[in-house]
């Protein structure tokens, strides 16, 4: 046999042809990357092998093996756990904690916090009213504080203020962490800050050296200013937590709350027609690709379910939905908290407009295909059987909500 290395044309072209189906198959699997704010991300998609199912596993105690190696059982590897007994300080996160859960932008402010609290500082959060997160562990809370009330329900940024001061009183925690986000944590972040008589470092994307270093100049110029003690922070400041557990100990105030005289009146949330918000600003969108073969059946589960719109460029090439709803690199790039795909195979170009969302849901009759794989949720059937089933189950859980509220 000639050990001549013979040179493939047609794979050359694939590997230059960014739009070709098979282009993302060719290049290598990239473990990590800098982000554009310079902080060093991880694909963890990336890390592990296939076991003898097929299945992909991760093995965090580093001895990781090929896809032909056999195991003979699966090891659970437990992270370790930190603990910090007696604290020398507190370092004070806020989250937004949108939904009532930790956003990645939460998630990264916690990873900041671990670095100013070091080893000798523990990360206190302060989350107002009921949450459904159930991973604080793991995203690295060492002290939990739950201001809860009615006064803290719906847009109170006052009140807020009032329990983040007495929170300040009996703590005195060294910095005081805020997303600079739209979700309130600017707001509230601005609004503390004046309460305290400190000047907030905003638009905080790196802390190092004992400096802040901040957006500033419409985001083309970087500003570095001595460490605040109240930083708000940007999206990706820090790596967040992921190799340690921590113990979350639930803690209280030991003083009341001082009550503020309420100037804002909460009318409650406004009514918005889903289909009136922009493709780029959408939280929740009911997406829709080739597969559909019912679109008045989509578009009444679309509604049902309270999302808006969107659709594959084949979808859109073939008349069923507008070009201002297609998704995708040569569309809109989105950034849903939750995006469901129905009948959509995941083309590379679409692949790449829903990358910065948080949670994929794939409806589709293919298991193998890359929306699939892609996704953190797959139901594999049928769409217009699944489709009717999502409005028979909102309908009941609707009625239901109610009955119990009559």
């Amino acid at each position: 046999m000639s050990d001549i290395i013979r040179r493939d044309p047609r794979a050359e072209r694939i590997a230059r042809n960014r739009l070709h189906p098979l282009h993302a198959a060719m290049q290598p699997v990239q473990h990590s990357w800098m982000g554009p704010n310079g902080v060093i991300r991880k694909n963890p998609h990336g890390v592990g092998f296939i076991g003898p199912n097929g299945i992909k596993r991760i093995d965090r105690s580093g001895a990781q093996q090929g896809g032909t190696t056999k195991r003979s059982a699966s090891v659970e590897v437990q992270l370790p756990l930190h603990q910090v007994a007696q604290p020398a300080f507190h370092i004070c996160v806020v989250p937004d904690m949108v939904g009532g859960r930790l956003s990645s932008h939460d998630r990264d402010l916690l990873g900041l916090a671990h670095q100013l609290a070091g080893k000798d500082g523990a990360v206190l959060a302060v989350v107002f009213g009921e949450h459904k997160e159930s991973t604080f562990e793991t995203a690295g809370v060492d002290r939990l504080l739950v201001l809860e009330g009615d006064e803290f329900s719906g847009y109170s940024p006052e009140q807020r203020v009032q329990g983040l001061r007495a929170v300040d009183n009996q703590f005195d925690p060294r910095h005081w962490l805020l997303p600079d986000s739209r979700s309130g944590g600017g707001e509230l972040g601005r609004r503390f800050a004046a309460n305290l008589g400190e000047r907030p470092a905003t638009r905080v994307w790196q802390v190092k050296d004992g400096e802040c270093i901040g957006r500033a100049g419409a985001g083309l110029q970087d500003l570095a200013r001595p460490l605040a003690r109240v930083i708000l922070a940007a999206a990706e400041c820090a790596e967040p937590v992921s190799e340690t557990r921590h113990e979350a100990l639930p803690v209280e105030l030991s003083t009341g709350i001082a009550r503020s005289l309420p100037r804002i009146e909460d009318l409650g949330a406004v009514a918005v027609d889903p289909a009136a918000i922009p493709m780029a600003e959408a939280e929740f969108i009911f997406s829709g690709g080739n597969g559909v073969q019912d679109w008045p059946l989509f578009h009444e589960t679309a509604a049902a379910l309270g999302a808006t719109e969107g659709a594959s460029r084949v979808a859109v090439d073939d008349g069923f939905m507008t070009r201002d709803r297609q998704v995708g690199a040569s569309g809109t790039w989105v950034t849903a908290r939750v995006y469901v795909a129905v009948g959509i195979s995941g083309a590379i170009q679409h692949l790449q407009g829903i990358g910065a969302c948080d949670k994929v849901v794939a409806i589709n009759l293919d298991p193998g295909c890359d929306m699939i794989k892609r996704a953190d949720l797959s139901v594999i059937g049928d769409s217009n059987e699944i489709c009717r089933a999502l409005i028979a189950a909102v309908t009941a859980y609707r009625n239901g909500a109610k009955r119990d509220a009559a």
